[in-house]
C-alpha cells in the first residue's frame, strides 16, 4: 500500500487501537430528508469532536459542514436510485476522483449489491473505483449493501460480499452484524467495519452491537441513526466510542451514556 493510502486510511481507523468510530450521515442520497437530517449541518456539529470520520455526499458536505473540521471525510460516490424506485440497487458512480480531490476526501465509498439483478454492474462500479482512486492514493470502502431485504444477513451471504470486495481491491468493507460474525473476519483479509442498521429499541441493544462486533474482530463501526436519532446524540457517541477504543462493556457505555446525558 502507498505511504498516501496509508497515512488517509491511518486518519479513519486510529493506529492507537486499530479501530474507527464512523459516522453515517450519507442516508439523503437515497432516502431525501430522514428524520433529524432535514438539517445535517445542525445535527452533525455537536458530533464531531467525536467522531473519528465522517461518510456522507458530496453535496452535503459542500452545503451543510465547515470546511474547517479535521475529521476526515468518507465521501459516498455512488447512487441513482431511491427507496420508491423500482430498484435500490440500481447504482453507478456519482462522483468523479477529481472532486472527491477537491474535497480532501481521505476516502471514498461505494455500495455494492450481491445477489441482486445488479450485481455486475455494482461489481464493475466498484473495480472501476479502485483503478481511479488508485492513482490518487485514496482507500475505497465497499458496502455490502442489501437494499430492501435488510433480513438477508446470514454470514455466508455477508462473507462472500465481503470477500469479492477484498478480492476486487478495495481498502475496507462496511458490512452487518449478524450470528457467526468471526466467519466474515476469518475469511476477509481487510478491516471490516459494521453498519449500525435501522434504529435498535434501546441503547443497551446499540451498545450491544458495537460490543459484540468489535468482541468478534470488527475494526469500528459506522452508525448514523443509532446515534443520531438518540434523543442524547452527544451522549450516544461517547459511549460508543468508548466500546470501540476503550474496550467500555456495554454496561459501562450505558453507564457513560447516563452520565453524559445532561452535559
Amino acid at each position: 500500500m502507498d505511504w498516501g493510502k496509508k497515512n488517509r486510511l491511518s486518519q479513519i481507523i486510529k493506529p492507537e487501537t486499530g479501530r474507527t468510530v464512523m459516522l453515517a450521515v450519507d442516508h439523503g442520497y437515497f432516502l431525501g430528508p430522514t428524520h433529524k437530517l432535514e438539517h445535517v449541518g445542525t445535527t452533525v456539529e455537536p458530533l464531531l469532536p467525536y467522531a473519528d470520520a465522517l461518510m456522507l455526499t458530496r453535496g452535503i458536505l459542500r452545503s451543510s459542514i465547515s470546511p474547517e473540521i479535521s475529521v476526515p471525510i468518507v465521501l459516498r460516490v455512488s447512487g441513482g436510485s431511491s427507496i420508491i424506485g423500482a430498484d435500490l440497487a440500481n447504482e453507478t458512480i456519482t462522483t468523479s476522483m477529481e472532486d472527491a480531490v477537491r474535497l480532501n476526501a481521505a476516502a471514498v465509498a461505494l455500495s455494492i449489491f450481491i445477489g441482486t439483478d445488479f450485481e455486475h454492474q455494482t461489481l464493475e462500479n466498484l473495480a472501476l473505483l479502485i483503478d481511479m482512486a488508485e492513482e490518487y492514493g485514496i482507500p475505497v470502502l465497499a458496502v455490502t449493501a442489501v437494499g430492501k431485504e435488510i433480513g438477508k444477513k446470514d454470514s455466508r451471504f455477508l462473507a462472500l460480499a465481503c470477500r469479492i470486495a477484498a478480492e476486487l481491491g478495495a481498502s475496507f468493507v462496511k458490512t452487518y452484524y449478524c450470528d457467526e460474525f468471526e466467519k466474515i473476519i476469518e475469511s476477509c483479509p481487510i478491516p471490516v467495519v459494521i453498519a449500525g442498521g435501522p434504529k435498535l429499541d434501546t441503547d443497551l441493544d446499540a451498545f450491544k452491537l458495537a460490543y459484540d462486533a468489535v468482541q468478534k474482530g470488527a475494526s469500528g463501526v459506522d452508525m448514523g441513526r443509532n446515534i443520531w436519532q438518540s434523543a442524547f446524540p452527544v451522549a450516544k457517541i461517547k459511549a460508543v466510542r468508548a466500546i470501540v477504543h476503550d474496550k467500555a462493556t456495554p454496561e459501562q457505555a450505558f453507564e457513560i451514556f447516563e452520565g453524559n446525558k445532561k452535559k
